[in-house]
């Protein structure tokens, strides 16, 4: 009892002045000053960013505010107190304090950056600024030996003393390997950025080697840092084969993705900008058509026409099959089926069609278009008009779309019409005879482009006849 009262006692001298309330009275206001201005930050009416350093800059101002508000009210008031004979003790702390926050997160800010700006490391680099800075806290308050001794003494192994793993072994080496991936991931951007101003280089071979190095980087960062922090591995040994067995069924998929990543870069079977499309069989399906916008380590994400992002994992386009329609030349041909009617000249129809070709300016004229007469149906004959196009990335039912509302607005000024089906319904007695009679036009089968034209109604082609007997 006499102990603690004599601690609490020594408290109240050392901590309970009218300085410290002071210090603490300030340290209040320099905290409502900054957040004061981080809001007033935040509504500044500037303009969105356009360039990545446009972006950093605005960054660094709303981080840089509010901590620098702080900091100069409590600088502001630690030169008033200066003045007079009050305790400075704790507002020098807190100055310290303050100090070293804003040290370190601006060094995490810059590291963030300079290792890539994607939105979870900046979750991460709040997180971890503040962890470096409580124990840099303890430093400057005298607590971290107590802390550590403490931590050091929990051992989460049962082994002997001198290969025990302990919790602040733990802490420390994880320091150290995050301390290691940090400049090994630095060095990878660094080396990725220089080879992205190879030009004697590919594109997929400068994509391929800049992945293969930021991964072998990485890894060997992690390894530094693991053989530097002098962590006692052997200890872990138990975990081991559980460890390798788990690692190795659940990341199967995600190491066969990285693989079949680095085979798409090397192979250069896909790239950048290539149009893409997943239909299983050969042709120029536009069904799951799209550009491919950027190959990751795991995935290709692939743009369509509609603007929506599919990720794609590599090893789809591995072992499944993949209509690549910009591989090595970006010419492709497209197929319209037309019909007209027998009582139309097919080779007028087919002259028609191909001046309805030169309705677009993307359709190629080496190789000229082409129009075909590929057989007989029982509605008309069967044309095709063939031509070829040498931008499919721009679309291509769009070009298929103007080609046929030329080809209906020629065949109206024309006079060609495209037939549609007709079934000729007879009745007959049990004798024989027909009993009632009727062409009932059912529109079962409708021409490739929809109602006959307006020159007039489709004569009964030589469809199927019905016989259905009487009663």
């Amino acid at each position: 009892m006499d102990t603690l009262t004599n601690t609490l006692n020594n408290f109240a001298h050392d901590w309970l002045t009218p300085g410290s309330l002071l210090a603490l009275v300030l340290l209040a206001a320099a905290a409502v000053a900054a957040v004061i201005a981080a809001r007033l930050v935040g509504r500044w009416p500037a303009a969105e960013p356009r360039t990545p350093g446009e972006r950093v800059v605005r960054e660094a101002t709303m981080l840089a505010v509010p901590y620098g508000t702080a900091l100069i009210v409590l600088l502001g008031a630690r030169g008033a107190v200066g003045l007079t004979s009050l305790d400075t003790r704790l507002l020098n702390l807190c100055l310290q304090l303050l100090g070293s926050l804003v040290a370190i997160r601006a060094i995490a800010f810059l590291l963030r950056v300079s290792v890539g700006r994607n939105g979870r490391l900046r979750t991460w680099e709040v997180r971890a600024a503040l962890f470096v800075w409580l124990f840099v806290a303890m430093h400057l308050l005298g607590w971290l030996e107590a802390v550590t001794g403490f931590l050091d003494s929990i051992s989460v192994t049962a082994t002997k003393r001198d290969t025990s793993l302990t919790l602040w072994s733990i802490i420390r080496s994880l320091f150290t390997v995050i301390a290691f991936v940090i400049i090994s991931a630095w060095i990878g951007r660094w080396l990725e950025r220089r080879l992205h101003t190879v030009h004697g280089l590919a594109p997929n071979t400068r994509i391929a080697v800049a992945k293969f190095a930021y991964a072998f980087l990485i890894g060997f960062g992690v390894l530094l840092g693991l053989s530097a922090s002098g962590l006692n591995l052997g200890v872990l040994s138990i975990f081991g084969g559980a460890l390798g067995l788990g690692l190795g069924f659940g990341l199967q998929a995600i190491a066969a993705n990285f693989v079949s990543g680095f085979v798409l870069l090397m192979d250069k079977s896909i790239k950048p900008g290539d149009v893409i499309s997943f239909t299983g069989t050969i042709g120029t399906s536009t069904e799951g058509f799209g550009w491919v916008q950027e190959l990751r380590g795991r995935y290709v994400v692939v743009r369509d026409r509609d603007g929506v992002e599919t990720l794609v994992p590599n090893q789809n386009l591995i072992t499944n099959q993949v209509i690549n329609w910009s591989y090595s030349d970006k010419r492709v041909r497209l197929k319209l089926p037309v019909r007209v009617s027998y009582d139309d000249d097919p080779e007028a129809a087919m002259l028609v069609l191909l001046e309805a070709a030169k309705c677009s300016p993307r359709i190629l004229r080496d190789p000229a278009p082409v129009a075909r007469l590929m057989g007989f149906h029982d509605y008309g004959p069967d044309l095709e008009l063939r031509f070829w196009i040498a931008d499919p990335e721009a679309g291509v039912n769009n070009v298929r779309s103007d080609v046929n509302r030329a080809i209906w607005r020629l065949f109206k000024e024309r006079g060609i019409r495209i037939p549609r089906a007709q079934l000729d319904v007879r009745m007959y007695d049990a004798d024989g005879r027909i009993v009632g009679q009727g062409a009932l036009p059912l529109v079962h089968a409708p021409g490739r482009h929809g109602d006959p034209s307006p020159g007039g109604s489709a004569p009964p082609a030589p469809g199927a006849h019905h016989h259905l007997a009487g009663p």
